[in-house]
């Protein structure tokens, strides 16, 4: 029985707590939300925990703080509610338990009580009998129903298996990425519904669980679609519609392999630990098999959320490019607003690495632009910070172009918070300010610098005054701002020199100078 097709789109992303949320899955939720969102549907998230040698509420709460990083907004599930929950399959139990005996009670299902040695003589039977079916001999599907419920009566254990209805012709799944594949029913024996320990299989309680929530379109990857033949047979039980279903390919490693953990990184939170914005992972994962037009690489969230279709969809297995991530990511972070770039990226980056503390004085200039610390970035902890709001902009706006993982502006800013007696990078020092020479510049720079006061340290003027140092002491533009790069940052690689000495301020830099003057006579 088919979906409605004037039936309300609902889909849901149903993954089991056994462990961390990974690449593949995240890009099943990612699909699943894109397509509610497109359709103008419902996202659901359900938590099928029904594994309870493996299912924590650990393994739940980190796929919880996985989606809530993604922007991954679910309308139906935990913590939000929904009028067909509860969410949670270990929640649902009972409800599984009321679908098997109603089977039983239509005659669609029926008590076994084959033990697992009966199972296992009974296929090796088959083998010798070189019996091309070689599963279930559905030993107790014609046992007397009465006789059957007296045997349940009395304790002894049981399994509940459905009843493949033996003229039941082929199956064809309809499927909204491969097209229509076909399964032979003759193939399929009475599989088990209701385990002897009272708990329901995937195959019974997924259908179930996706009937009873009205779901229109199964979106998940194709390493299911060997289930959905049976799950179509529960489906046909049940008397509910079959969705849509939709089976997307697998995500290989650069190896052709598929992903796993000897690719690297396989986890959502361990992308997160590693800086990657989640708007760039989101943009990313969404490539891994869908394409907006086969050119467009970067498609912000809102443009996948009403763009997003099944027919754009792969057949065809998509391979992870770490460095096209990369990229995805940096550009990400470019196209930041200043103001952005430093309330989401910079400051966190700066706190984690413990460049900004709460409590004690500046390091380094006061602020330029008259505020205040407290005045900083629209943040609820804005007092401990140790700089402006236009401090932090400027910095942002010169590490944007520089980085392609957030955790890298701790270096490339970390001379901004050193002391007076700065850490040098012995390299650079050999290479730009232990030549003979350099005190002349050195001097010439701290001579010129000190002619500016606070009101004109700005990068412009900066950069005005070494330019007429430098053209003064006719001498080689490279090595004068080497060695000058070298005595205010410590290293040879810095962002641009004119903001790096305007973020410094006046007082430090000119201490500076005058410390790499000395380095430079001894």
């Amino acid at each position: 029985m088919p979906q409605s097709k004037t039936q309300p789109v609902r889909v849901r992303f149903a993954p089991s707590p056994t462990g961390k949320l990974h690449i593949g899955g995240a890009r099943t939720a990612i699909y699943n939300w894109a397509f509610a969102r497109a359709n103008n549907g419902v996202f659901i998230l359900r938590i099928d925990d029904t594994d309870p040698t493996r299912s924590t509420d650990e393994n739940t709460q980190v796929i919880l703080r996985a989606m809530r990083w993604m922007g991954l907004n679910w309308d139906e599930g935990p913590e939000v509610g929904g009028d067909y929950g509860p969410y949670w399959q270990t929640e649902r139990l009972s409800l599984y338990r009321e679908a098997a005996l109603r089977l039983v009670a239509q005659d669609k299902s029926y008590f076994c009580f084959c033990t697992a040695e009966k199972l296992e003589a009974d296929r090796k039977a088959a083998q010798q009998r070189h019996d091309p079916f070689q599963g279930y001999q559905r030993t107790c599907r014609s046992l007397d129903k009465a006789a059957a419920q007296a045997r349940v009566d009395a304790g002894e254990p049981y399994t509940i298996r459905i009843k493949v209805p033996e003229d039941r012709g082929d199956l064809i799944v309809h499927d909204a990425v491969h097209g229509d594949v076909r399964f032979n029913a003759k193939e399929l024996d009475d599989f088990i519904l209701f385990r002897s320990d009272g708990t329901p299989t995937y195959n019974f309680a997924t259908v179930v669980d996706d009937a009873a929530m009205h779901i229109t379109h199964v979106i998940r990857g194709d390493d299911h679609l060997s289930n959905t033949p049976r799950q179509i047979i529960v489906y046909e039980a049940l008397g509910a519609p079959v969705p849509t279903f939709a089976h997307i390919s697998m995500i290989l490693g650069a190896d052709g392999k598929k992903l796993s953990k000897r690719h690297g990184a396989t986890s959502v939170e361990q992308y997160r630990d590693a800086g990657y914005d989640p708007e760039a992972f989101i943009n990313y994962l969404a490539l891994l098999g869908w394409a907006l037009d086969g050119e467009t690489t970067i498609i912000p969230r809102d443009v996948l959320a009403a763009k997003f279709s099944l027919d754009h969809v792969s057949k065809n297995p998509a391979t992870f490019d770490q460095a096209k991530l990369d990229w995805i990511n940096a550009s990400y972070l470019a196209e930041k607003t200043d103001e952005a770039y430093a309330r989401e990226v910079l400051v966190p980056q700066l706190r984690a690495a413990g460049l900004e503390e709460a409590g004690g004085d500046p390091v380094g200039s006061a602020s330029n632009d008259g505020t205040s610390p407290a005045d900083a970035i629209d943040d609820d902890d804005a007092a401990a910070l140790l700089h402006s709001t236009a401090w932090y902009e400027l910095l942002a706006a010169i590490l944007k172009p520089r980085v392609k993982l957030a955790p890298e502006v701790v270096d490339k800013a970390r001379f901004l918070y050193e002391s007076t007696d700065l850490l040098y990078d012995q390299k650079s020092v050999d290479k730009n300010l232990a030549k003979p020479g350099t005190l002349a510049f050195v001097q010439g720079a701290l001579d010129g610098l000190r002619q500016l006061d606070d009101a004109q340290w700005t990068a412009q003027h900066i950069d005005e005054k070494l330019a007429q140092v430098l053209e003064a002491l006719e001498t080689n533009k490279r090595k004068f701002y080497a060695a000058v790069r070298v005595a205010v940052c410590g290293n040879q690689v810095s962002p641009p020199l004119g903001e790096s000495i305007e973020l410094l301020g006046r007082e430090l830099t000119l201490a500076r100078l005058a410390q790499a003057r000395q380095y430079a006579q001894e």
